[in-house]
């Protein structure tokens, strides 16, 4: 469901903006350009380099402005993958810096001592400074869905940058300016209900991307009156979720995300409930990577469920584990030897007592539905635990911890409260992280303390019961 509600979704914005942009350039003769094949060959670059300096010269008014920068916007988007990638090229080595100006402004600036003559040629570096092709994308911007079609534009730039300088620089430019466009403060909280127009809930089940939504009666669930979803939205792009965030409101802290979502179960009183469980965040849009929302938006929505439910105590997530078992693939002989006991060892050894050259704990976990022997999941419970809270504590990569989900939200100021036993047998829960799940708990008076240890020390804050759990291997 999920991947044929993105293309018709994606289907039906690309042709919108087509047809409006179509008419936007075709509005003035100051539009009129000629039609780019889509691989972009060579002479048809040479006819968008002059297509681009026009934009640049801006003749004519804001009406032919907008024009032209409807042209090629239009003419970008009939681009194939290579036209794309062409394209970008031209922008980013075509339209960079002058470096012969930079040159010539900057040579001499050690040597003014005239105020005047300071604060003049810094404005003309700053000046300099602006490369030309950040001016001519910000002309998109006054288009309608212009702010959108630069976010992809820079999701199409991420995929193409792969260690080419140009593009990286061009990426740099962009990146600031989305950063710029899109601080915290020009965004809006919403909630999305059930009543929510059926587009922006065909784009919670295209965006969702950590528990897939299986079905509209899965989202109706969702959106229930014992769960909230918000997310964060810009003006200029009103329909679009930049980030959401799903939570569950329940008495005390879940530990099973197949019970979370049980659609079979009747609602809960959310003026009941004691705690809020978030359960799911994703970001909507791979063009605004680099601009940090999920620490704010976990912030705020705390804040706004206090004041709507003042009965709610306890914040905490139930989070997946991604790289847990690609770890241990990677390291489980090491860990054999250093952090599995004997008599764990021995146990394992037991379950393949009728040939023992398959031994091994992975063995156990490529087993379809493993946990469902009771032997077997009685094996692997311990030593599972012990190497989940080694880990996510004291495995870490430039002083951060590995698991990008934990890193995620120890920065935000939160603690590792408990790690859960099966929390998502999903086929998805079972391959990454062997089914084990986290509460990540957000004590609001704790939260900025527990920012500024990890941010100085990168030391995970952690629960005792974690404490515990790592007792036998540091001793």
């Amino acid at each position: 469901m999920r991947s044929s509600a993105s293309t018709s979704i994606f289907q039906r914005t690309l042709g919108n903006l087509r047809s409006a942009w179509r008419a936007i350039s075709q509005s003035t003769r100051a539009g009129e350009a000629p039609a780019l094949r889509p691989d972009l060959p060579d002479d048809d670059a040479e006819a968008l380099r002059r297509q681009m300096h026009e934009c640049l010269e801006a003749k004519g008014g804001e009406v032919s402005a907008r024009a032209r920068a409807a042209a090629l916007g239009h003419a970008y988007l009939n681009l194939n993958e290579q036209g794309r990638r062409r394209f970008l090229k031209i922008l980013a080595g075509d339209f960079a810096v002058d470096s012969k100006a930079l040159y010539a402004a900057s040579r001499d600036i050690h040597e003014i001592d005239n105020q005047e003559h300071v604060l003049r040629t810094q404005a003309q570096l700053r000046e300099i400074l602006t490369p030309p092709r950040l001016k001519l994308l910000t002309q998109f911007n006054s288009l309608p869905e212009g702010v959108k079609f630069l976010v992809d534009l820079r999701a199409d730039l991420l995929s193409f940058v792969d260690g080419d300088v140009l593009l990286q620089s061009l990426d740099d430019d962009l990146q600031g300016l989305l950063t710029s466009w899109f601080d915290i403060g020009f965004l809006d909280l919403r909630r999305i209900t059930w009543e929510a127009p059926a587009v922006l809930l065909e784009r919670l089940i295209a965006y969702e991307a950590v528990h897939a939504i299986q079905s509209w009666d899965d989202l109706k669930n969702r959106l229930g009156p014992d769960h909230r979803c918000y997310a964060f939205f810009h003006p200029r792009m009103p329909d679009e979720p930049l980030i959401f965030i799903e939570v569950a409101l329940v008495s005390g802290m879940s530990n099973s995300i197949q019970v979370l979502l049980e659609q079979n179960e009747p609602a809960e009183n959310p003026l009941a409930a004691n705690s809020a469980i978030f359960y799911s965040i994703s970001n909507t849009q791979k063009g605004l990577r680099g601009v940090n929302f999920g620490s704010f938006l976990i912030k705020r929505v705390a804040d706004r469920l206090v004041q709507e439910l003042p009965g709610l105590r306890t914040f905490a997530t139930l989070s997946p584990i991604p790289g847990f078992c690609r770890y241990l693939e990677a390291n489980l002989p090491r860990y054999d030897i250093e952090l599995l006991t004997p008599a764990e060892r021995e146990a394992i050894d037991s379950l393949f007592a009728a040939d023992s050259s398959k031994a091994g704990m992975m063995e156990l976990l490529r087993t379809p539905d493993w946990y469902r022997d009771k032997r077997v999941a009685q094996v692997l419970k311990a030593p599972l635990m012990r190497l989940c809270a080694h880990y996510l504590v004291h495995e870490r990569r430039n002083a951060r911890v590995l698991d990008r989900v934990a890193h995620f939200h120890l920065s935000n100021g939160a603690r590792i409260e408990r790690i859960n036993w099966l929390g998502d047998v999903s086929a998805n829960g079972l391959r990454q992280s062997a089914g084990l799940m986290v509460n990540y708990r957000y004590k609001l008076r704790d939260i900025e303390t527990n920012h500024e240890i990890y941010r100085t020390s990168g030391e995970a804050t952690i629960s005792s019961s974690v404490k515990k759990l790592l007792r036998p291997v540091e001793k």
